[in-house]
């Protein structure tokens, strides 16, 4: 198992209300690697979407010379919250991490913490 695979696994086992999880390349739009139930909702096809949704945010940042980086994202849904984390360690750069969490399940605190620790380990 890679080590790409292995984080995926350890979000969704150790983040409480986890539905699936994605490893994503902003650049191109395609997960690289995805986990979670197929039945639930196609994590190809929000990968894609939320890629748009980073580009956007990106763009505004630069029109508006703001310094820093984000550090993530939130969009919360009637049933859902969706975290996307850029990928800030080696190697990580154009790629982000996306969770989707059950609302009434999650934590959304812990959440956000055990992502960002996840994707401080991440080894792209």
């Amino acid at each position: 198992m890679t080590q790409m695979e292995t984080a995926l696994g350890e979000a969704m086992s150790t983040i409480e209300g986890a539905i699936g999880v994605a490893l994503v390349d902003h650049t191109s739009g395609m997960a690289l690697a995805t986990l979670g139930d197929p039945q639930s909702f196609d994590l190809n096809i929000a990968a894609a979407g939320n890629t748009d949704v980073v580009r956007a945010k990106l763009r505004t940042m630069e029109m508006l010379e703001l310094q820093g980086a984000i550090e993530d994202m939130l969009i919360t849904l009637t049933s859902q919250y969706h975290l996307i984390r850029p990928v800030t360690g080696k190697n990580g750069g154009g790629l982000f991490l996306y969770l989707v969490l059950d609302r009434k399940r999650a934590n959304l605190a812990l959440a956000r913490h055990r992502l960002a620790r996840l994707e401080a380990e991440l080894e792209v």
